[in-house]
Order: structure tokens, then sequence, then C-alpha cells
């Protein structure tokens, strides 16, 4: 009987020094997105005044994210500086350009009353005149 005590007494103490080492050849997580770029808070929320009349033309947008959920849909976009911008549906760009609808293709903007604008991830730009 105590030969099975120490053989697994012996066992167990030569297994811990193997799981240390295989912790020890893992390679560390960064601490930063690498997505992110140079800025420590990459995105930002379009949600002051100023900002919104500044942002005027879609062109300099691409879209990078579309976020849907049963309440609410998101769209992320970056621009020409690689400043990340997130909208929520029924937000505008700009003055009189108001994200409508967001699906996994596209993000539809309204533009006036009966004038939509559709933005997809291949940076392609299409006017839809019903929605």
């Amino acid at each position: 009987m105590s030969f099975f005590r120490i053989a697994l007494l012996t066992l167990l103490l030569m297994s811990f020094p193997k799981i240390g080492l295989a912790d020890s050849h893992e390679e560390p997580l960064p601490l930063n997105d690498p997505f992110a770029g140079d800025d420590g808070t990459a995105s930002s929320i379009v949600s002051d005044v100023t900002q919104k009349e500044e942002l005027m033309n879609l062109s300099k947008y691409k879209l990078v994210g579309v976020f849907n959920g049963s309440i609410k849909s998101f769209a992320t976009f970056v621009d020409e500086s690689g400043e990340f911008i997130t909208l929520e549906e029924q937000e505008e760009l700009s003055n009189g350009l108001k994200l409508v609808e967001v699906n996994i293709k596209e993000a539809i903007f309204q533009k006036g009353v009966d004038n939509f604008i559709s933005l997809n991830f291949k940076n392609q730009i299409r006017e839809k005149n019903e929605f």
C-alpha cells in the first residue's frame, strides 16, 4: 500500500514542473487593439451638433460595421483620417442626411423626403428613389 502512495506522490510531483513550463511558453496578448491605429480611443459617437454639421460628404466615409439588435441598430463608419463614427438609426450624419436603415449589406440614409442613399461595404454609393 505504501508503494502505491509513494508512486502516486512521485508522479504528482513530477507533473508540477511540466504544468509550470507549459504556461511560460504561451505568447502574451497585446495590450492595445491592433485595429485601433495609433489612438488609444479611436472610436467616438457622433452626438455633438457642431460635429454633425462638419460631416457633409458621404463619400468621405467607409462602412466598416453594422450592429442589428431587436430594439436598436447601429452602423460604424471610418473617415479619411481613420476616425471611427458610430450612428444609431434615426441619427443624422450631417444636416438632412439621416440614417434610416441598417442591414448586413448596407446602410441607408434619407436625404429629403423621398430620396434615399445607400452605402455598402465596398464603398459604393447608390441613390434610390423609394425605400
